[in-house]
């Protein structure tokens, strides 16, 4: 049964707040959560959502304000005090230990003993117990390291139950999951809640939350701007909340002519392991041509942050690439990365902090990155008043902010940091462009920004491989699309000839010999 807004509150936040140095994260924020609900929490990046449930889940003390769990006034004063009170968190990155059993994850914390000694049996038949009852099967004798994400994500919320939690908080739940994956989830979800659990779930996926939540609450601005029964709400009202603004959800996406040039083309490109098991890339065979996106679909994992890997860095020995990579009609195997960017190609990667930004540095030496051509520089040395011209005409072209050079690129929000890199990367005309995960972790405003900036490269010449698990951006935005599965690209299909079913089978390796 569905509970309305009379059932007793299984969490209330009563005019919380919380300040980071001069960042006032949360302002007098109202939240009520319905016991036994799926309650949705939306907002842009920055709005405020991730604190108000850290302070929930005891990661940080709010400055003023009131938290009640179950009607009880709490204070916590670390997050294990949270979870003995029944509130457990998954966050998006799940935190486990790879080479270990799924089993010793769960109850990594938690252990049975009794007279000091470690009751693994014990352990082992409330967790078949639990697995049973809520349909989360999962090998427990496996290292997690091997498990798909969706089983790995079972064993997230499997800890959660075997501490007993009552409040379960999801981060981006589907963030790497296939479709399929990701109904099975929100079936677990609501057995969960008819069990009488109150879910809270924060994710940018506006359909997900009209599908699957009762009510959802929009943050914005470290507050609390709006909330209601998604039963009366739509993706369109729920986006121009979360932005401020009117959200153009119609792009212009027309498909693109089919005579294009090529700009890049791969032959039995391969990428081999150390210890001789079974290659991380195999016999991958594709093209992409000016005027167009080819987008690459996967559960991560699956090969595709070595296929990137060996179109970036194909001279690098660690690589052990094997085979061809034709980029702008130039046999670019063996070359090393910089070589290969000086031909007109820009890469936006999956993993912004490690990859793309200097994040104690400041926003100018962040753009400079990669722009050492001989338009920036004189006798050897930057010329960084030029630079920093161009870089405040690309912030301002692409909204970054704040646009002050001076910053740092840690103090940028995700969805800023993202657009940092997005804007640098365009600056550079490219004739190619690698994007890789290029919207993940960003709101809906920047999703559509980001998304615009893509489609207008491709319409001014540039061919464009877009490699996402996100499958909405996948089949909204390519004109082909290829999909991967153990190393292999399994399926070919054009705009609109296929299904977001049919891919979620493909790219979990059903009918996975089979082209379309």
């Amino acid at each position: 049964m569905i509970p309305d807004a009379n059932t007793a509150a299984a969490v209330e936040l009563r005019n919380v707040s919380k300040r980071f140095g001069s960042v006032q994260a949360n302002e007098g924020v109202n939240l009520r959560i319905t016991a036994g609900s799926i309650h949705g929490i939306i907002g842009e990046n920055g709005a405020g959502k991730s604190t108000a449930m850290n302070l929930l889940y005891g990661l940080h003390r709010p400055d003023s304000g009131e938290i009640f769990v179950n009607g009880r006034r709490r204070i916590w004063s670390s997050p294990s005090e949270a979870i003995a009170a029944g509130i457990g968190m998954v966050h998006q990155h799940f935190l486990l230990a790879g080479p270990h059993t799924a089993l010793d994850n769960i109850i990594l914390g938690a252990e049975p003993s009794r007279w000091g000694f470690l009751q693994r049996r014990e352990g082992r038949a409330r967790l078949e117990t639990l697995a049973s009852q809520y349909g989360l099967a999962v090998a427990l004798d496996r290292p997690v390291e091997e498990l798909p994400v969706g089983v790995q994500q079972r064993v997230e919320i499997l800890k959660l139950l075997y501490r007993q939690a009552n409040i379960l908080i999801l981060d981006e739940p589907t963030a790497v999951l296939t479709p399929q994956e990701t109904d099975e989830l929100f079936r677990n979800l609501r057995k969960l809640r008819d069990e009488g659990k109150t879910i809270l779930l924060i994710t940018h996926k506006l359909r997900e939350v009209l599908k699957f939540s009762e009510r959802v609450t929009v943050m914005g601005g470290g507050k609390v701007t709006g909330e209601l029964r998604t039963a009366d709400t739509n993706a369109q009202e729920l986006a121009d909340l979360m932005v401020g603004r009117k959200v153009n959800f119609g792009l212009n996406v027309a498909m693109s002519p089919s005579s294009a040039a090529v700009v890049m083309e791969t032959h039995g490109l391969g990428l081999g392991t150390r210890s001789g098991s079974r290659p991380k890339l195999s016999d991958v065979n594709f093209a992409v041509g000016a005027v167009e996106i080819v987008g690459v679909a996967g559960v991560e994992g699956n090969g595709q942050f070595e296929l990137i890997q060996a179109l970036l860095h194909p001279g690098d020995p660690r690589c052990r690439t094997t085979g061809a990579v034709n980029i702008l009609g130039q046999d670019v195997s063996g070359w090393p990365a910089r070589r290969i960017r000086q031909l007109g190609v820009a890469f936006i990667p999956e993993d912004r902090h490690h990859e793309g930004l200097l994040l104690h540095r400041p926003l100018l030496e962040n753009f400079a990155l990669g722009q050492q051509d001989p338009s920036f520089c004189r006798g050897g040395f930057l010329q960084w008043n030029k630079l920093a011209t161009a870089a405040n005409e690309a912030f301002a072209a692409f909204d970054v902010r704040p646009a002050d050079l001076a910053t740092s690129a840690r103090q940028l929000s995700g969805g800023n940091q993202q657009k940092l890199v997005v804007a640098r990367e365009f600056y550079r005309r490219p004739k190619l462009l690698i994007a890789a995960q290029p919207t993940r972790g960003v709101d809906v405003g920047a999703i559509e920004f980001i998304h615009q900036q893509l489609l207008q490269a491709r319409d001014s010449g540039a061919g464009v491989l877009l490699v996402s698990s996100d499958l909405d951006e996948i089949l909204k935005l390519s004109d082909r699309i290829l999909v991967m599965f153990e190393g292999r690209m399994v399926g070919e299909f054009s705009r609109g000839k296929v299904t977001e079913s049919e891919l979620g089978q493909r790219m979990a390796g059903i009918r996975k010999h089979s082209t379309a």
